[in-house]
């Protein structure tokens, strides 16, 4: 008798689950059930359809030859049963059915299954505040979102964007290059959250405000303002014109149908699932955004909604139904976004993360070139490497900048995914010519770094520390060693100039009770400056982790 599979929801994790399975094992028979009227679409696209990168919404739904990925298709190449329009209302555990209603005439009817596989997906958070049914208020979700918004992205209009995430910042890129007016509104102390660490997000915080966007953090939205349609967003006593507001604070778990029908919810509020994909009940799978998995790690379940976990998990969900044998060990929470000309992403732990977790950490800034400083083309990035005490095993590597951050993360993702430490990450043979990379590529450097400073020889100090000692009245030098051409271009604000090749013979200029940071473009010369006054016997000198490159703050420029 063949096997009937069933599988629930059909975009990255469904449709892969149902491919493979039937792959895996050919006489199947496999349905692939979906409530809404697109299926297998690149989700992660829509921001790019909407600002025009990605003309014709029919890209995000076909394969890279451009075949549509439709019923037909499904039909014909991948010999799956495809059902739109058709909402699983229930699921039968003891009788191994499930009950469907069509949403067009509201029919229930009942199928059958020997293996059932949900990938139910995860659901926009709507934020608990007045009026947000109002017209012209939406969430970047589905197809039939970005069809809407992008009809609604008329140049001039007053937009704004609840949540700082991904979704947030790429859909403000897509909306600012059609010409509206947007406003970013983030309750919580950066953008970004959860993805970098707060002097990170501070860079890229920066780089919107350049492109025109405007960025609110440590801002509550309270409610919405309007009559039929939006007029403005709410924030305490505050109101914000808007004639169009997108909430992207974040997405939810779509676990409903799981709960339904006794199925283990876990801490996370998501699916529970084992390595296989496999729930509570022995004959039922759960893979993509409506399941966790677990941090490689922290060792503990997490809900990191990704399309392109929900692929993997799919297809070990796949294999695993048709009767193969297939794991799936866990996530390190690898991301990365474009805004505007900035790449941003991270693996791993950030820092704030790490020590959550109970981790001691070091951590160093470095900002270099993406390629050899002299290749036409070369642009600058600032990679933040975070490992633990003790151990020197890399925790989490972030990168930001114009130049090319995925390779350096990519890189940092499997030496995390391995157990490595800053030592063996600091000896990686990674490919090297003038067009690629410098000699001692930016990931290296940065663990070069981190080893002088896992072994005591570098004292760095991070510029939002350097801040708040200002801020605070600490009586210390801020140390520029920089010549006196770049001083003079750009600088900050309260700093002594003492470039490095005189610091030598001009050291009776500094006090030596004090604390003296050092910096300079990079951080280079300002770690050689640490050395110089280590060796001349000053007790309390450091250097500021990034130089000026990673200073987030206003800086001092010349009037010239």
């Amino acid at each position: 008798m063949k096997m009937s599979i069933v599988v629930i929801g059909a975009n990255a994790a469904g449709a892969k689950a149902a491919s493979k399975a039937k792959r895996i094992n050919p006489t199947a028979e496999i349905t692939l059930i979906d409530r809404g009227t697109f299926i297998s679409y690149g989700a992660c696209g829509i921001p790019y359809f909407v600002s025009d990168t990605v003309e014709d919404v029919k890209e995000l739904m076909s394969t890279p030859v451009g075949v549509v990925r439709d019923h037909q298709f499904f039909r014909k190449v991948k010999g799956v049963t495809v059902k739109t329009a058709t909402e699983v209302i229930a699921i039968d555990r003891a009788a191994k059915t499930v009950c469907m209603r069509d949403c067009q005439t509201s029919r229930e009817t009942k199928l059958p299954y020997d293996r059932l596989v949900l990938a139910t997906g995860s659901t926009p958070f709507i934020p608990q505040i007045s009026n947000v049914n109002l017209a012209n208020v939406l969430t970047v979700k589905s197809i039939e979102d970005a069809e809407l918004l992008k009809s609604l992205a008329v140049p001039g209009t007053r937009a704004c964007i609840v949540g700082g995430g991904l979704i947030g910042l790429e859909t403000a890129e897509a909306l600012r290059h059609k010409g509206l007016q947007v406003t970013v509104i983030e309750m919580r102390d950066q953008m970004l959250p959860g993805v970098l660490d707060w002097e990170m997000a501070a860079l890229v915080e920066r780089h919107l405000r350049q492109q025109g966007v405007t960025v609110m953090t440590g801002s509550a939205v309270t409610g919405l303002v309007g009559d039929a349609a939006v007029e403005a967003v709410q924030i305490g006593d505050v109101r914000i014109p808007a004639e169009l507001v997108v909430l992207a604070p974040g997405v939810a778990p779509n676990v409903e149908l799981a709960r339904g029908a006794g199925l283990e919810i876990g801490p996370t509020g998501a699916i529970a699932v084992d390595t296989r994909q496999c729930t509570t009940d022995p004959y039922i799978y759960a893979c993509g955004d409506c399941c966790e998995t677990t941090h490689l790690l922290t060792g503990k379940k997490v809900f990191i909604p990704l399309g392109s976990t929900a692929n993997k998990q799919g297809r070990v969900a796949g294999i695993n139904a048709a009767g193969g044998e297939a794991t799936f060990a866990g996530v390190i929470g690898t991301s990365i976004l474009r805004v505007f000309a900035v790449n941003a992403g991270k693996t791993g732990l950030t820092e704030a993360e790490a020590k959550a977790h109970g981790f001691e950490v070091e951590t160093v800034l470095s900002p270099s070139h993406d390629k050899a400083h002299f290749f036409p083309g070369a642009k600058p990035i600032i990679l933040k490497l975070v490992a633990e005490r003790g151990t020197g095993r890399i925790l989490g590597l972030q990168a930001v900048g114009e130049g090319a951050v995925d390779k350096r993360l990519d890189a940092a993702a499997t030496a995390i995914t391995f157990g490595a430490t800053v030592e063996q990450v600091a000896q990686l043979d990674l490919a090297y010519a003038p067009p690629y990379s410098a000699a001692m590529d930016n990931l290296i450097v940065a663990a070069d770094i981190l080893k002088n400073k896992l072994a005591g020889h570098a004292r760095g100090i991070t510029p939002r520390e350097v801040k708040r000692k200002f801020d605070e009245g600490d009586d210390f030098i801020l140390l520029d060693v920089r010549s006196p051409a770049e001083h003079n271009e750009v600088g900050i604000e309260g700093a002594k100039l003492i470039p490095l090749g005189m610091l030598r013979e001009k050291l009776e200029e500094l006090p030596r009770d004090k604390e003296i940071i050092a910096f300079c473009k990079i951080s280079l010369r300002g770690y050689e400056a640490q050395k110089i006054l280590d060796a001349a016997g000053f007790r309390n000198a450091k250097f500021m982790d990034g130089g000026i490159l990673a200073w987030p703050f206003a800086l001092r420029t010349s009037d010239k």
